[in-house]
């Protein structure tokens, strides 16, 4: 009988040596993994030390489970410490289906901005910020806002350049120079952030500022096809230790990563866009204290934005 048990006991051991082994192998790639992240996130943060934001306090609506919504402001400072904010978008991303979706808001919509007088949308964030921006856009829309997020222009060429190496993939529409920084052929260019950010600002054609911003979503787009991509995942550390030098926002780094990383994982889908305001629902006026505006049809874009989003507006 005890001879029949050896085989048995050393058969168990064996096993236990091997899940051990496993168990060692894993713990190992554990640790690796988590030094490369943390090296990455130290090498990124170093890139932008030197433009290190600080923490931001942001009164966004509460959080809840079906979708969130970031407020995202680009802006040209040049040194200012005071700047309207020259692009204006709303990501939303719908946490059920992981569908994400970019509404572009035009700067010179005639906006009723709460405590002022009626002046560009724009505006708003020369005068209140970030929280001021979002209570206009609240109150005319009743849209939610869970999140803000601001760039100045030239650490977002930077911030290119460290997501996508090799540059952004993009179709040029047209030859492009004119006041942009850089000059781009027609046709479909690896774009760097240099290059990226000059074709996202051009607006030398007869689309004006419509133009732009369909440009700039078109660049956000490919830009967010590139960061989506499985290959793309072991520079998230990297990227979110750059990020807390030249992103200003609320949204802290732990959700960056989780946000980037579930996105790749589920292939993200298309980038759905839409422009305020929509086609046929605005007219171009002028007014001596603010100058050509945009006036448009309030109700019809509200109901355009709630139908585009598939969210509850208030």
């Amino acid at each position: 009988m005890e001879e029949e048990l050896q085989p048995t006991r050393k058969r168990r051991k064996k096993k236990r040596l091997r899940f051990r082994g496993v168990l060692l192998l894993l713990f190992i790639a554990v640790a690796a993994a988590g030094i490369y992240a943390f090296l990455q996130f130290q090498s990124g943060y170093k890139i932008a030390e030197d433009t290190e934001q600080q923490p931001v306090e942001f009164n966004g609506d509460p959080e809840n489970g079906e979708f969130q919504n970031i407020l995202i402001v680009g802006v040209d400072s040049r040194g200012e410490e005071k700047s309207r904010s020259d692009t204006m978008m709303l990501l939303s991303h719908d946490k059920k289906t992981d569908e994400v979706k970019l509404t572009s808001f035009m700067r010179d919509i005639y906006a009723d901005i709460p405590g002022y007088q009626s002046y560009k949308l724009n505006t708003a964030y020369y005068l209140g910020g970030a929280d001021l921006l979002a209570d206009t856009l609240r109150g005319m829309f009743g849209v939610e806002i869970h999140h803000f997020a601001q760039i100045d222009f030239s650490n977002f060429e930077q911030l290119v350049d460290i997501a996508a190496p090799n540059g952004v993939e993009v179709d040029v529409e047209k030859d492009m120079s004119k006041n942009i920084g850089v000059t781009l052929e027609q046709g479909v260019q690896h774009l760097n952030g240099k290059e990226l950010l000059g074709y996202a600002r051009f607006r030398a054609d007869e689309e004006g500022d419509f133009g732009r911003v369909r440009r700039q979503q078109q660049a956000l787009a490919a830009l967010k096809d590139e960061l989506i991509s499985v290959s793309a995942i072991p520079k998230y550390p990297k990227l979110a230790g750059a990020v807390q030098g030249y992103i200003q926002t609320d949204v802290s780094t732990s959700d960056q990563v989780k946000l980037a990383a579930q996105l790749a994982m589920s292939g993200g889908g298309e980038l759905e866009r839409l422009t305020i305001p929509v086609k046929n629902s605005y007219s171009f006026q002028s007014y001596s204290h603010a100058g050509s505006v945009i006036e448009m049809d309030l109700e019809q874009n509200k109901q355009a934005l709630s139908e585009f989003l598939s969210q509850p507006l208030n």
